[in-house]
């Protein structure tokens, strides 16, 4: 049995915290962004950020990329469907004010802390992945999916060409994009 010592945690600070990670986001960009800043702006202190977060990095992903019931894949009923939703999904996401202002700074620290690659990689498959190796094995049921496909590989299939597209693209990623990337990636998959 564990027990824990003092206070539990305020959810109104993680949430104000959060909340003003974003909106700093939108204003300043990762590298303007600091922890004395978000706490300003959430009416608390640094060392409160940091017993919740080791660093800015993580707190920006959590802020950037929640994990909820709302980032859980919705049954579509097949392959076609679940995989257009994932993509649909994750260039929702992606195209945020927050995000766009987030991921170049994230992925230079990642690329520099392997640690922290790993925590932010790991979290992030967490979130497009939810649901995906069931939602797989009854594709592979169906006739739909090769059974030697990964939710892994879906999952990288789907964020990496979304990530690629922000990068290369000028236009916005519209349902045209999402209908034809999604069917691309579908053929890839398919059995």
């Amino acid at each position: 049995m564990t027990t824990e010592i003092g206070r539990p945690r305020d959810k109104r600070i993680d949430n104000a915290v959060l909340r003003a990670t974003v909106e700093l986001l939108g204003e300043t960009g990762y590298a303007e962004l600091s922890v004395d800043a978000i706490a300003r702006r959430a009416g608390t202190s640094k060392p409160a950020i940091y017993r919740r977060w080791p660093g800015k990095a993580h707190l920006v992903h959590e802020a950037v990329f929640p994990i909820d019931e709302d980032t859980t894949l919705p049954e579509t009923g097949s392959l076609a469907g679940d995989v257009r939703e994932m993509v649909r999904r994750t260039a929702a996401v992606l195209t945020t004010p927050a995000a766009r202002a987030a991921l170049p700074g994230l992925v230079g620290e990642m690329a520099a802390d392997l640690t922290l690659h790993s925590a932010l990689l790991e979290r992030f498959a967490g979130i497009l992945s939810r649901g995906l190796t069931e939602r797989l094995q009854d594709a592979v049921r169906r006739g739909e999916a090769r059974p030697d496909v990964t939710a892994a590989e879906v999952v990288e299939a789907v964020a990496g060409t979304t990530f690629l597209a922000l990068l290369t693209r000028g236009d916005a990623l519209d349902d045209t994009w999402v209908d034809r990337t999604s069917a691309f990636i579908t053929r890839g998959i398919a059995a």
